[in-house]
């Protein structure tokens, strides 16, 4: 039987919350976290993208902020300042949608802001922080703000927080903290690296896994042959029959998404451009030109896939595919978000076959497609080539064990003993053909 917010103990006002939000029901890592976290256990909750984590732990915050304390009572941490903004806009939706803006205070504090301005509104001390860690430390040590008071920790992305490198901010901003602290980490998957961490401050967590299949079941998932192709064409070609609300292009890197994005613009098409090597200002940019909806079409590295959240993808196209099955799930976790349908396209060569080959024995369903006059048409599968290859050379070694072999060795035995063999080899494809049918 499916849970609703009414079975997660969550009182009156928070349920009323849930509805000005429009959420129907629990997501299943929701229903799970939710009891957990207002039971006053430390969780590590590891689950896909866009399966509604964030509000899995906001929502008991709030049932749990006391409006009387005027200290800081939880912090809340992202990897990069878009998530934490992202994050502190859903914090103050919930303050707003509450009618709390006077009594329930939030800050938001992350780098490339005026550090003199934040300390000034730090004097009377927010009751949620969220922050990334490096900013939060630096007031911390510079005395602007204090989190020993803080019941409970939160470390959002935690694995996106090690890969980035400022898992060792975390650990130091914990020091600072209360040992009983109640520590909730939210993560898509737990590296061995984390689990370490994990001992240093959690003893006996509830340890929560989302087993999901590796994609949302609403996702389409398509592939189209490299061959000898542009990659910008193959898109230009995609571009032709689909209708995206806002697709997201994914490349393996920086230099890759410059060519790809400006070789798109050659072909007239929109296209917007985020990654790593853009300056926190370009990104804040392009990012709000996104929700302008000034672009149809973003060339992305994977920090959009994890440190971004960018709302309405309805397409994902892999130019090139990456080279683990979780980079692929973290791309295509960016459409089909909130029950909503997404197609994720993906070019491939034959390098990419393993790739395939694990995504499929996970449970992924690949549809083998060709773009021909501005319409999609059926491809054969990767594999189908390799099989028949197989096929060809056991029928070879059939026929060939059939050949009757002379006693005497004459001048031209190879030849008729190759003709037999190929006589054979008719007869044997055309009896499995027979058969198929």
């Amino acid at each position: 039987m499916e849970k609703t917010f009414v079975d997660l103990s969550l009182d009156t006002e928070i349920q009323d919350i849930t509805q000005q939000l429009n959420f129907k029901k629990p997501t299943e890592i929701q229903a799970k976290v939710i009891p957990t976290i207002l039971d006053g256990r430390s969780v590590i909750a590891q689950s896909r993208t866009g399966s509604g984590k964030s509000h899995a732990f906001l929502l008991p915050i709030f049932q749990k902020l006391d409006e009387n304390q005027k200290q800081v009572q939880y912090v809340i941490t992202a990897p990069t300042r878009e998530l934490a903004t992202q994050l502190y806009n859903e914090v103050r939706k919930i303050i707003t949608i509450a009618g709390k803006t006077e009594k329930w205070t939030a800050k938001l504090l992350v780098g490339g802001t005026d550090k003199q301005k934040t300390v000034e509104k730090l004097k009377t001390p927010p009751m949620i922080v969220v922050g990334t860690p490096g900013r939060i430390l630096d007031l911390v040590k510079d005395g602007a703000l204090s989190i020993y008071s803080a019941a409970t920790f939160v470390i959002d992305e935690a694995d996106l927080m090690l890969d980035l490198g400022f898992i060792e901010e975390v650990d130091q901003l914990l020091v600072r903290s209360k040992q009983d602290i109640q520590l909730l980490v939210f993560s898509a998957t737990i590296p061995q690296r984390l689990q370490h961490f994990f001992k240093k401050y959690l003893k006996n967590p509830e340890y929560i896994k989302i087993e999901e299949h590796f994609s949302p079941e609403t996702m389409e998932h398509r592939l189209i042959r490299k061959k000898h192709r542009d990659e910008a064409k193959i898109i230009w070609d995609i571009s032709q029959t689909i209708h995206p609300y806002l697709a997201l292009i994914f490349t393996n890197g920086k230099q890759q998404a410059n060519e790809l994005a400006e070789a798109l613009q050659g072909y007239g098409l929109e296209v917007g451009l985020i990654h790593g090597g853009l300056t926190p200002r370009e990104r804040k940019r392009v990012l709000k030109e996104i929700q302008q909806l000034r672009f149809q079409y973003v060339v992305a590295t994977d920090l959009a896939s994890r440190g971004i959240d960018i709302k309405g993808v309805s397409h994902v196209i892999n130019a090139q595919l990456p080279k683990e099955e979780h980079f692929y799930i973290h791309r295509v976790g960016r459409t089909a978000r909130a029950g909503m349908e997404g197609t994720a396209v993906s070019i491939y060569t034959e390098d990419d076959s393993r790739l395939i080959e694990r995504l499929e024995q996970n449970g992924l369903d690949f549809s083998f497609m060709e773009v021909k006059q501005g319409e999609w048409v059926e491809d054969k599968s990767w594999n189908e080539r390799q099989r028949r290859k197989t096929a060809d050379t056991t029928t070879d070694r059939e026929a060939w064990r059939r050949v009757r072999k002379a006693k005497k060795v004459k001048p031209g035995y190879k030849k008729k003993q190759k003709k037999q063999q190929e006589q054979i080899k008719r007869q044997l494809t055309k009896q499995q053909k027979g058969k198929k049918r």
